[in-house]
């Protein structure tokens, strides 16, 4: 584990998460893909004070608290050798729970006609909020239809977070 800063706060640009990010995914692909496991997401942000880098995986049945300790164990090694962060950080292997993001070309594709949640970064007819069916997707533009079949298209650059909507 790397050293702990001192009290000097550091703020790197999206660049470099983006970067940490990018080389863990690159690293950490293997492994999970032999475990037969899929890499949801990676990301490096700071809570509280701390950096975390957090790697979150699923398989058909969900994953297990032993599932997550197989990949962590694998993985730490390589993260000691190759030392690329170079801040103090806890490293962490989660299930992507079930309000699972979508990110990547593959969510969008396997939630085609699910039920999702989008949140935007500013209002549109004065919510933010929007649940319907997940109807199409492209590189710019996600649309929904909603219960009376009416469709709303979103510019993916106005989404803070698209996710299967959870019902209970």
């Amino acid at each position: 584990m790397p050293q702990k800063h001192g009290v000097t706060e550091r703020k790197y640009s999206v660049s470099r998460r983006e970067e940490y990010e990018q080389k863990t995914e690159q690293l950490l692909e293997p492994i999970v893909s032999e475990l037969e496991f899929e890499l949801v997401d990676v990301e490096y942000v700071r809570e509280g004070g701390t950096w975390y880098l957090r790697a979150y995986i699923d398989k058909p049945g969900g994953i297990t608290v032993d599932d997550c300790e197989a990949v962590s164990r694998r993985f730490s090694d390589i993260l000691d050798e190759k030392d690329y962060i170079e801040d103090s950080y806890v490293f962490e292997v989660s299930s992507p729970g079930l309000g699972r993001p979508l990110k990547k070309e593959k969510d969008f594709a396997r939630s085609l006609g699910e039920e999702v949640e989008i949140r935007t970064y500013r209002a549109i007819d004065r919510q933010k909020e929007f649940t319907g069916i997940l109807k199409k997707y492209d590189e710019n533009t996600v649309t929904i239809a909603y219960e009376d079949d009416t469709e709303q298209t979103f510019d993916r650059a106005d989404i803070a977070l698209i996710r299967l909507a959870l019902d209970f």
